[in-house]
């Protein structure tokens, strides 16, 4: 594996973790953002088109794992992981565009918050204004108030750009496989905040995230129909794990209402992509099994968003 030159010694603690899926169009930016970092894990999740190519051209230094088939987000990035030597690992999704500066900020952050599991950055929507990429878990109370204006803990983070210590991943867990997308990093989060592991947001790290930028798939309505029916499946699946099975199966029965009638306003109004999308809601709402989720290591809840959240409390160094 080729190391690159001159790499700032603080680069060496962290291996960067990127999934890949039809991602070849972000290969090169990623390669110029991450010249410099000597340590570097891809997890192909059976990219149809030249995304590892592109990685063993511009990335030499990266240790590429090619799966054959979709793994799912967090299954790839847990296989990522296993292969990480390093103290700390940077989740980053190919559509977020990084600077060597904002590495170090997280790195220096993670040095100055020696306690904090996860750290992450403001991230940036497409017109450069800040997205709402943390918050309180969804299972305890809604986000609500300003946004942060300095390092506070916070009860989750988006999972498009995280800092993750591997020793207090070591206490919970890595990502649960039965989410397949999304809401993986949600019960990560919740896992840790159960564990009394900081969570650190670091509003002044902006880094900009093309959401939805990652894949360029040759069946674009066959991509749009998968981020429906798996946000569906695992939406329920959050929900029985931290409300139980019968409110899953309660709420199941509510969104499929919902989700019929945004279908058919879908039809007479159609967009193919959120159209593919809605249909895909639908049928994976539709075909979810409640058996299929495990009963083990099920936390305990303060129940719906009506409760009081709790201070956002400043991280003391």
């Amino acid at each position: 594996m080729q190391q690159p030159a001159s790499a700032p010694t603080s680069l060496e603690r962290v291996t960067v973790v990127i999934v890949s899926h039809h991602s070849a169009h972000c290969v090169a930016a990623l390669a110029a953002q991450l010249s410099r970092c000597p340590h570097i894990v891809v997890v192909d999740n059976a990219s149809a088109d030249d995304t590892l190519a592109q990685f063993q051209r511009l990335l030499p230094q990266a240790q590429l794992i090619a799966s054959p088939h979709n793994l799912g987000f967090g299954a790839a990035n847990n296989l990522a992981l296993a292969q990480v030597q390093t103290p700390l690992a940077l989740l980053l999704n190919p559509d977020c565009e990084i600077t060597e500066a904002a590495i170090v900020a997280l790195l220096d952050a993670a040095d100055c918050y020696p306690d904090a599991a996860v750290l992450a950055p403001q991230l940036l929507d497409n017109r450069g204004g800040p997205t709402l990429n943390y918050g309180w878990p969804r299972h305890l109370w809604a986000a609500r108030g300003p946004g942060a204006d300095g390092p506070c803990c916070v009860g989750a983070a988006c999972g498009a750009v995280l800092l993750l210590r591997l020793e207090a991943l070591r206490e919970v867990g890595h990502f649960d496989t039965g989410f397949f997308l999304y809401y993986e990093d949600d019960d990560l989060c919740a896992r840790l905040l159960a564990a009394q592991r900081p969570i650190v947001l670091l509003p002044e790290v902006r880094v900009p995230h093309r959401s939805r930028g990652s894949t360029r798939s040759p069946s674009p309505w066959r991509t749009e129909y998968g981020r429906g029916f798996h946000h569906a499946q695992s939406k329920l699946r959050y929900c029985a794990k931290y409300h139980g099975l019968a409110r899953a199966q309660s709420q199941r029965r509510r969104w499929l209402a919902l989700a019929v009638l945004n279908s058919l306003a879908r039809l007479l109004l159609p967009v193919p992509r959120l159209l593919a999308r809605a249909l895909g809601r639908l049928i994976g709402l539709w075909r979810w099994q409640a058996a299929s989720v495990e009963r083990t290591g099920l936390v305990s809840t303060h129940g719906g968003s009506s409760a009081t959240p709790p201070p956002r409390t400043p991280c003391k160094p």
